[in-house]
């Protein structure tokens, strides 16, 4: 019989979406971890929605488009941060698109063994689906939703 092993046949690449959210950040956190004790490469993801820049005005859509790349800049802020402390591998891509499909398309070229997300505490989503349950029913990956 072979002995025991700990922590060998963990994930290698985890995929975490991030958004700034207070369960965003959490979930990046949890993957943060995981990636840290599993000796996990660690892919974060920051989409910017664009659907509702369609239907903005032309100074609404910059104003949301200049929000998003502040969020993006301290969340990468973040990461550099907590990289000084601790040795984890990341890259970090930030687009701008439909978060689901973007996530889907970073988890599945990045070969992800698992995917972090935090809950979406927005009413509308009981209804239509949060991108969370999006990708659990994918059925591709792992998935993790950090409440």
């Amino acid at each position: 019989m072979r002995p025991f092993e700990y922590g060998v046949d963990g994930p290698k690449v985890i995929v975490a979406g991030v958004d700034g959210s207070e369960t965003s950040l959490r979930a990046g956190a949890y993957a943060w971890g995981l990636a840290r004790r599993a000796g996990a490469r660690l892919v974060v993801v920051h989409v910017a929605p664009v659907a509702s820049m369609g239907t903005l005005t032309p100074g609404g859509a910059a104003a949301l488009r200049e929000t998003a790349e502040e969020v993006s800049a301290q969340i990468r802020r973040e990461l550099e941060a907590a990289a000084g402390r601790e040795q984890v591998r990341y890259d970090f891509v930030t687009e701008l698109g439909d978060p689901y499909t973007v996530l889907a398309r970073v988890a599945d070229e990045s070969r992800a063994d698992a995917v972090i997300v935090g809950a979406s505490a927005q009413a509308g989503h009981r209804i239509i689906g949060s991108v969370a349950v999006r990708l659990v029913k994918a059925g591709r990956w792992p998935v993790t939703v950090v409440p």
